[in-house]
This record gives C-alpha cells, structure tokens and sequence, in this order.
C-alpha cells in the first residue's frame, strides 16, 4: 500500500515522525517498507508491505494507531483522529430513496445518504496534492472524497447520481442470468446470478464492492448524489474480481474483511467532506439494511501465560498499556485480562493473538536472545506414529511413496467423482487443461504410473505407488467435502500385458494382504479386516472386481474404505498397458485404529492337529461367508480356520468353484486324538452343505 508521510503525520500529535523513523517503526511493527519515493513538492511516498490478515492497516489512521502504539520512535505520540462536525440536515432521506438489502448473508450491513444541491468542480490542491502523493488521479470534488476515504479510513465507498436511479432506489441483490451492465472502465460485462450487485428498481449500477457502473458515475451534470458506505462477504468479492480480472484499491480491502461495526464514522466523515467542498444539503436520517451486527468479540488473556509465551516477565499493567493504544480495552478479572477486540481488528480471536500484540508492541528487540534453548523431549504425536507405520509396512510390500499433483483434468477426474458431488475448478488461467482439484489420490498415483509406463521402468512383479492426500469434491449449495485419504496402486503381476484369470486372483490378495497388514500392524492382532463384495458407486471401480474394506474389533466394525480392479475406462485415459488393481481408504479411519492393543497368551503346551478341507461352491461364494459360517458353529476346540487357496478347473462344474482352507484344532490341557475331531469337522460339512449347498470334493 502507498502512504504519504505528509498525510500520516495529519493524524499524529505530536505529528512530526521523519522518514527514517517512520520507516523505522513499522518495520519494527511488522510492516516492511517497499520502496521509497521522494516526491517534487517535498512529501514523501512509502510503499508499504501489508500482510493479508491485517486489513485495518490498509488505510494512514490504521498505520498511525501503530506508530503511535510502538515505543521505537524518538518520543510517544498520540493518535489524532478526524473531529466531526455534525453538518445540519434538512428534508428526510426516505423521502427521495429507498432501500432493500436482498442478500444480507452477503450483505452484512448497506448504508445509504442523500446530499441535494451539490456542485461537482475540481478537488482544491491539498486534496488533490494528498492523493497524487499515494498515486491517485483527481476526478472530481466528490469522486475524490470516496479516494479520500479509501485511504484515509480503509472503508471504499461509492457516490451515485441519484437522478439516474430508476425508483429511484437501490436493491442489494443477486445479477439475473444474462444482466448486462457497463462498468466505470467502459466496458460491458455480462453478469451470472453468482454475481453480487447494487441494482436500482429495473437493473445492476455496480458490481458490489468492486467497481461502479458507467451509467450512474458522477458528472458535471450531477446535483443530487448517494453516499453509499457498506461492507461486503470477502469470498463473492475476491470471486468476481477474479472472474471479471478486476482488480480496485475498494476490492482489496473487501477481500481482507471490513466489519459492519466500523461504518458510522467514515459514513459521516465522508458526507461532511462532500458538503465542504461541493455544498449541497444533507437529508435527514441514513438508510441502514443489513442483519444485527455481531456481539463484540471478548479474549481472555493470562498475563503469566503471556510471560511464558514471551521469555520476558510481563505484568498485567504492562499488558494494559501496551494494547490500550491498539484500542483493545482491557479489564482485570481474577489472574487475567478481560480484553474487548475493537471491531476493526478481525485478525484477534484467541490469547495467543494478544500476546503476540504484547510482543509487537513492547518491540521484539526488548525480547532477550538466549545462548540455550530450552529443549522438553515429549512422545511422537500418536498420529505421527501411525503414519510412520504406515509408511513402513507398505514400504515393506513393495511400495513406493509418491508425491504428486493436486490438479487434474475434468475428464480425468470425472470417474472417481463420489456420488452426489461434484468437482471443484479454480478460475485460473494458469492451471490451463488441469483446473480440477483431485477428487482422488488416484488420479495422481495413474499419472505417475504412466510416466513410469512410458520411461519403461520394469520392477518385478509389477509397479506399487501409495500416496497420502486430500480429495476435494463439493455438494450441490458448493459446500466443500474434503477428507483424507490413503491410496494405493498395483500391477497385475505376469508376464507380458495379457493377464489371466489367476493372475488377477493372485494381485487381488498381494492387495488385500497389504491391507490386512496395515490393519493388524494399526489396530493390533484382535482386528479382522472384512472385505465385502459390493457395486461400485463410481465409474472407475469394475463391475467384475470391487468390495468395500473394513475393519471389525471385538463387535465394532469400522468401514475403511474400497478397493478392487480399475475399470477399463479408466486403463484407457491413462492409456495404461497392464491391468491394474487399486484401494482407496479414509486416512483419518486408519489412524484412529492406532495404537495397537498388546494381547499375551502362553505358548501351547499340546500339540494341535490340521485338517485340510475342500468344498465346492457357488462362484458368488465369498470366503468371507465360509469364515463366517465356520465361527458361528462354535466347533468344539477349534483354534482357527485360514482360508489356502481356491481352484476353478476340469473337476469342478461351470459356475461353481472349489474352496480349500486349513482347520486347526487344540486342546490347552491334553493331547488330542484324531478321532476326537472327526465329530467336529463332520458336524462342520453337514452345516456347509445346508447353508451354502457345498460339496466335499473327493469324498
């Protein structure tokens, strides 16, 4: 931002700060000047650094509140602000303007001011000496003192001829589909219901907070005008100045916040201006639409706390005096301050926001420099824990961690799209062909395996890449819907680009078994991770090969996420040669599994005896419903069934397949005879052949 020394010094008493100690002190507080520019009648320009977050510094009060807060200059000063006068009013507002705020979600608070009888001549030269010395061109008397307040108070306003007004009146609303309106740079800009504007009764005068239209500007011919004082949601600003590449010193300071509180005084400081230096009579009242301002934002700050954060004592007098000139009101209450947050300071919301003022404003020289830091050694975070677990073990399958792009193409994105969201676009010119944000990690994982693809890189048995990332999407009213999320993808292991059938089968539990590792590894030996068959709720998922992933502890069961085959479509946008499998889980489910719950129990004293068993069954059968009903049987000393293998072959009929798993039987306090779990396992095949309609092959 450019200041002019000149015009800061208006609002200091003493006012007489030279410009190596103004230029001293706001880099102290945290404000580094640019440049600075000698300017021909004496006056100096600084071109001032301004952080995002501190909208209340765009303006010369704002930056001479922090000169005179700081106690880095030569002697202390105060903070002059403009005196107001309070002109006479005649006639009531109402009575030639009304007013309706249709948007006051957006709109938070709109006021409007009616000035009769103005004569619109040229700036006298020390205003228009003032804004030359910050770069502005003079316009007129009234153009100019909206300029004027802009730099002066941080508060953009805008001036309308009141006789071009249709209604005449003024409507905060929504632009309808289609609406045209010629801004004050001449050109016509076709305006989307997404837009913003202050419309009179039949069409948009202004794009709100951004620029005015051409139609209703300030001419020589002007002699009744309306004040408008407002403030403006930062997010519609900040997007229409980026859809329409506008960029305004009033859309600069609406999109770092403006709050309704902070109006009333530039409001009248503004009409008094245009009253001196056009004349003109003020009506009586001032329009006012917008929702019940917000309550006053009240920070409780610990004064020993401060002095912990600090490394400095700090009492809770001195605390006082130094956020007093910040116009922070402070009140003692017990072993802290109760602090009141002037409604121009949106940036202060916690203690630590205060005690870094503290620190600002006592000076960050005064803080001693220590040749030892103290250093506590504390436990990993349990979170950081599990993600290094997490890296380990996939690692250790064979995996490589990758990085990759956040953006991708809407044809890219479109398949892994959850259902009933949509992708979220940036308008940005520079992202060309890839304005999505990744609504999955996938999408970068598939980029990064066709670069790998293309660079001939072989690995045997097959290319694995993991990723930890965030996918984006959004619902229908444009809420966001972002989570974490751990995706991993994987080769069909084989020989050349065809893959058969067992081939396929053999990568579906590469898959699966990483997984399982993963769960065991986070949430401990008791955890079984359960993979249930399902449709695929997105296109990129094959019909043939998908399943939902979860995890069941004890009798909660936690879902994790999907995994299974990737659709041809999807080999074909990535032009993939290799078939290739994928999972895509929650991050934030995964690491709420960890730490692991130890389990210790004694070595067996017997030995166990195995049996082998081989049913056949439907295709559909899942393992998953063998093991099932094989754990609801309560087979007498059973210790534990594993799946072996599944065979499909010349011995077993089309549509059905053979199932082979491991028995494992135990007795803790004597040795088992084979005999005494025939019994059992023939209990077990007559369950089988009831509920599933199995066979025993070779029997």
């Amino acid at each position: 931002m450019d200041i002019s020394l000149r015009w800061i010094n208006r609002y200091l008493d003493p006012g007489d700060v030279g410009a190596d100690e103004l230029d001293a002190i706001l880099t102290s507080a945290g404000f580094p000047i640019e440049t600075r520019t000698e300017l021909p009648d004496g006056d100096i320009r600084f071109d001032v650094e301004i952080t995002s977050n501190r909208g209340d510094c765009l303006s010369h009060i704002g930056l001479a509140r922090e000169i005179a807060a700081s106690r880095q200059g030569a002697h202390p000063r105060r903070l002059v602000k403009p005196q107001l006068k309070h002109p006479a009013r005649s006639g009531s507002v109402r009575d030639h303007l009304s007013l309706t705020n249709e948007a006051p979600d957006l709109c938070p608070r709109f006021t409007a001011q009616v000035i009769r009888g103005v004569r619109v001549a040229p700036s006298p030269a020390w205003l228009v000496e003032l804004l030359e010395a910050v770069g502005q061109r003079s316009i007129n008397n009234i153009v100019d003192v909206t300029n004027w307040l802009t730099f002066e108070y941080g508060q953009p306003s805008h001036v309308f001829d009141l006789d071009t007004l249709a209604g005449p009146a003024l409507v905060v609303r929504h632009a309808r589909k289609g609406e045209t309106l010629r801004t004050l740079d001449g050109v016509d800009r076709t305006l989307d219901p997404a837009d913003l504007v202050v419309a009179d009764a039949e069409k948009a005068q202004s794009l709100a907070g951004v620029i005015g239209g051409e139609p209703t500007e300030v001419t020589d011919a002007t002699t009744n005008v309306v004040l408008e004082v407002a403030c403006w949601d930062p997010v519609v600003v900040r997007t229409m100045a980026r859809r329409f590449n506008i960029r305004t010193d009033a859309s600069h300071r609406f999109e770092r916040g403006v709050d309704p509180r902070t109006l009333d005084e530039p409001a009248q400081r503004a009409a008094e201006l245009i009253l001196e230096l056009a004349g003109g009579t003020l009506c009586e009242g001032i329009l006012d639409e917008g929702p019940p301002p917000p309550a006053k934002t009240v920070v409780d700050l610990r004064p020993a706390r401060a002095q912990r954060i600090i490394g400095v004592p700090v009492t809770g007098e001195q605390c006082e005096a130094l956020l007093r000139p910040l116009e922070i009101q402070t009140q003692p209450s017990g072993d802290h301050l109760k602090c009141t947050v002037p409604p121009f300071r949106l940036d202060l919301t916690r203690e630590i926001d205060l005690i870094e003022e503290v620190a600002r404003t006592m000076g960050y020289d005064e803080i001693p420099l220590h040749e030892r830091l103290e250093v506590r050694v504390a436990h990993p975070q349990e979170s950081e824990r599990a993600l290094a677990e997490i890296n380990r073990i996939l690692t250790a399958c064979g995996f490589y961690e990758t990085v990759t792009f956040s953006f991708t193409s809407p044809r890219n994105a479109e398949p892994f799209v959850p259902p009933g969201l949509t992708t979220v676009a940036v308008d940005d010119e520079r992202r060309g062909g890839e304005p999505i944000l990744r609504p999955s990690p996938l999408t970068g994982l598939l980029t990064c395996r066709k670069a790998n693809q293309d660079a001939l890189v072989q690995v045997p048995g097959g290319v694995r890449l993991f990723e930890r990332a965030a996918a984006f999407a959004q619902d229908e009213a444009q809420a966001s819907h972002e989570h974490q999320a751990l995706c991993l993808l994987m080769d069909v292991p084989g020989e050349g680009t065809k893959r058969s059938f067992e081939d396929r089968q053999h990568a579906w539990r590469i898959l699966r078994g990483s997984i399982e590792s993963l769960v065991r590894t986070l949430a401990g030996s008791r955890a079984r991770l359960l993979v249930d068959p399902a449709r695929p709720d997105r296109p990129c998922w094959s019909d043939q090969a998908c399943a939902r992933v979860s995890v069941q502890i004890d009798n909660d069961r936690h879902n994790l996420g999907e995994m299974g085959m990737l659709a041809e479509k999807v080999r074909r946008l990535w032009d993939l040669q290799i078939p290739a499998l994928a999972a895509e889980l929650r991050l934030d489910a995964l690491l709420a599994l960890y730490p692991p719950e130890a389990h210790a129990s004694p070595l067996p004293t017997f030995p166990a005896i195995e049996r082998d068993l081989s049913i056949v069954v439907d295709e559909d059968t899942t393992w998953g419903a063998i093991e099932h009903l094989i754990r609801s049987a309560s087979i007498d000393r059973l210790e534990q069934a594993a799946f072996v293998d599944t065979y499909r072959g010349k011995q077993v009929p089309p549509g059905r397949k053979s199932v082979t798993f491991r028995m494992r039987f135990r007795d803790p306090e004597r040795t088992l005879r084979h005999e005494e779990v025939d019994p059992q396992v023939e209990a077990l095949i007559a369950r089988l052949r009831h509920d599933l309609k199995a066979e025993v092959r070779g029997a």
